[in-house]
C-alpha cells in the first residue's frame, strides 16, 4: 500500500509479523519503492526469518541495517541502468496485460456476433415453425372434421335428392 503525505509517499509491505515501510518523494517510480521492499523482505526473511518471533527488544535486527543501506544507495538514482531495466520490465508487463485485454475484448465481440447470428437464425426458424404449426393444425382439423362434413353433406344432398324426385 501507498499513503500520501504531502510532497512524500509512505510505501508499506506487511508479511508475516513485520512491516517494511520506506518514505520516497512523490515523483520516485512506485515499481522501484516496492521492489526495494521486497528486497529488503526477501532479503531479511531469508538472514532473520527464524528469529522474528523471538525478538524481545527494540533494535533486535540492527546489524540488518548494512543491508539496508547497501541496498538503499543501489535504488536512489531512478536512471541507473539496473533500476531503469526493472521500469522497463514494469511498461513491458503493462505491455503484456493491455494487449491480452485487448484481445479479450476483441473474442468477446467476436462472441457477441455469433451470439447475435445465433439470435438472427432462431428468430427465423421460429417464424418457419410457427407456420408449419399453423399447417398443421389446419390438416389437423381437416383430419378431424372432413368425415364427419362428408357424411353430413351426403346426407343433406340424399335429402335434396329425394325432395326434388317425390
Amino acid at each position: 500500500m501507498s499513503i500520501e503525505t504531502g510532497p512524500y509517499l509512505f510505501h508499506y509491505i506487511i508479511e508475516g509479523r513485520v512491516c517494511y515501510l520506506t518514505l520516497c518523494d512523490r515523483s520516485y517510480p512506485k515499481k522501484l519503492a516496492f521492489q526495494y521492499l521486497e528486497d529488503l523482505k526477501n532479503e531479511f526473511e531469508k538472514v532473520n526469518g527464524s528469529q522474528i518471533e523471538t525478538a524481545a527488544r527494540p533494535y533486535a535486527f540492527i546489524k540488518f541495517d548494512a543491508f539496508i543501506q547497501k541496498t538503499k544507495k543501489l535504488y536512489l538514482d531512478t536512471r541507473t541502468q539496473r533500476n531503469l531495466a526493472k521500469l522497463n520490465d514494469e511498461l513491458y508487463e503493462v505491455h503484456q496485460i493491455m494487449t491480452r485485454n485487448v484481445q479479450e475484448v476483441l473474442g468477446v465481440g467476436e462472441k457477441l456476433d455469433q451470439v447475435s447470428e445465433m439470435s438472427s437464425r432462431l428468430t427465423s426458424d421460429t417464424r418457419i415453425y410457427a407456420d408449419k404449426a399453423k399447417d398443421l393444425n389446419r390438416q389437423a382439423l381437416i383430419r378431424k372434421y372432413a368425415p364427419v362434413a362428408i357424411v353430413i353433406g351426403i346426407v343433406l344432398m340424399l335429402f335434396w335428392v329425394k325432395n326434388k324426385i317425390w
